[in-house]
């Protein structure tokens, strides 16, 4: 049997339940992506860019680890969600939890899950393909999170098309202000969003190609960097206590076949799960 903890799309924060900040694993990852937010002085935007080709080599480097694969349009689709939810993050106070999923039709019917959070420096995401409900239209259900104060969830209903685009949509009916979104050459990405009093007519005319030279055409400032790695934090030892409230459930599963196989609803990471192990006698393994 194969087990979900959470269904597909299931919503979690950067931060693991309990609290406690995530593992640092990120000896798995040559570099880290920084994102750069600037200020655009006389136009009142806020510009943030990054390289993300770092970060999609740790989630490579997570899919080969633990033999898992999505077909090349939904990976294509997956990742320029990660990179321009990263650049939402960013443009976010630093002690927020973000997590969407993204409830799509085409090209595929699919949830696409990510979740970060600047304190912990980290993204994370997974492609659900099975048992997931056809939308009658795309939907994006975003979630915040910050210590002190309740969850705030938002659904808006996204058009067809690329992820820039749903992006902006998203900008325009949850956010409600303006925001250009822009896949670049190679891995770069970047988001453009209006401030109080922004340039507005500028903004809608914002073309791709005058990004690469926009510190030497505009008044820009660097406001600051933020860095961002591909990881989960999961572990059996923060699974298991998920099982053990759960094991009347699985008794008959347990007992016709010795185990179960657990996948993280966040990064898809199987964990196989024996009933010694839900009797306590746990051997932690990191994803």
């Amino acid at each position: 049997m194969s087990l979900h903890v959470g269904e597909g799309g299931a919503m979690m924060t950067g931060r693991m339940a309990d609290g406690a900040l995530q593992p640092d694993d990120s000896q798995f990852v040559a570099e880290y992506t920084t994102v750069r937010a600037y200020y655009v002085h006389r136009r009142n935007c806020l510009l943030l860019r990054a390289d993300f080709s770092p970060l999609f080599v740790g989630y490579y480097l997570h899919l080969m680890q633990h033999g898992l694969h999505n077909n090349e349009q939904e990976d294509t689709f997956f990742k320029q969600l990660l990179a321009f939810f990263t650049l939402y993050v960013v443009s976010r106070p630093w002690k927020e939890h973000h997590a969407w999923t993204l409830n799509v039709k085409h090209p595929t019917t699919a949830n696409y899950f990510v979740a970060g959070s600047s304190l912990t420096e980290d993204v994370v995401g997974r492609v659900f393909t099975e048992d997931v409900r056809e939308p009658e239209t795309d939907m994006l259900y975003a979630q915040n999170m910050c210590a002190g104060r309740d969850i705030h969830t938002s659904v808006v209903p996204l058009p067809p098309g690329d992820v820039a685009a749903k992006v902006e949509t998203y900008y325009r009916l949850s956010e409600q202000r303006t925001a250009r979104a822009f896949v670049g050459e190679g891995d770069e990405y970047a988001l453009v969003t209006a401030q109080p009093g922004a340039d507005y007519d500028w903004l809608a005319e914002l073309q791709a190609e005058q990004l690469r030279d926009l510190e030497s055409t505009e008044d820009v400032k660097l406001l600051e960097t933020r860095r961002f790695t591909f990881r989960c934090g999961c572990t059996t030892e923060r699974i298991l206590p998920v099982i053990r409230a759960m094991r009347k459930d699985f008794a008959d599963e347990l007992s016709e076949q010795g185990k179960l196989e657990v996948s993280c609803p966040r990064c898809g990471v199987l964990y196989t799960i024996t009933p010694e192990m839900i009797g306590g006698s746990d051997t932690e393994t990191d994803c």
